[in-house]
């Protein structure tokens, strides 16, 4: 599996539809100014995921775009199956003619990335576009809790890496 930017920009785009819907259609111009992804490109990627059934356009004043479908129903492999996404690893090993090969290692390789996509495609297929917003909701939950908690007692609070941070005045806590 090769994840090219128009995967990765088409998962972009559908979460930041979905955050930003509140029941409304989303404008392309406002993921694009969001985003910082060129309008024409999300133009295309988006024609491509209306006819994969991801989204659906609303037309006239107000228009824009919408889920085709509940968040919880659209999975992040049909997201990139959508736009055309190859996310099969062992396409290139089993769908050349050119390599035939009865190897102990050729065999061996193909089954290993046969598995691995099998894997993949488990992965891609149950995590939904619910999934990784109600991650995202999570972690905002947590910086705003951490915000207001650095807020009221003036302290810095540690970063999770690790690293030292200063807290109140001048003070070291590592």
């Amino acid at each position: 599996m090769r994840l090219t930017s128009k995967g990765r920009y088409a998962v972009r785009a559908i979460l930041d539809l979905t955050f930003n819907s509140n029941g409304r259609p989303v404008r392309l111009q406002e993921i694009s100014e969001r985003q910082k992804i060129s309008l024409h490109y999300l133009e295309q990627l988006f024609r491509r995921l209306r006819k994969g059934s991801v989204v659906k356009s609303v037309r006239g004043p107000g228009g824009g775009y919408v889920l085709s479908r509940s968040m919880d129903e659209i999975s992040v492999r049909d997201v990139l199956t959508s736009v055309g996404e190859n996310i099969n690893p062992a396409r290139d090993l089993i769908g050349s003619g050119d390599i035939k090969s009865d190897t102990v290692e050729f065999i061996l390789t193909k089954t290993y990335f046969e598995n691995l996509g099998l894997i993949m495609q488990e992965y891609l297929t149950t995590t939904s576009v619910g999934d990784l917003i109600r991650k995202a909701r999570g972690t905002q939950e947590a910086t705003r809790a951490a915000s207001t908690l650095l807020d009221s007692t003036g302290f810095q609070i540690p970063a999770a890496t690790g690293a030292t941070v200063n807290v109140g005045k001048g003070r070291d806590l590592s």
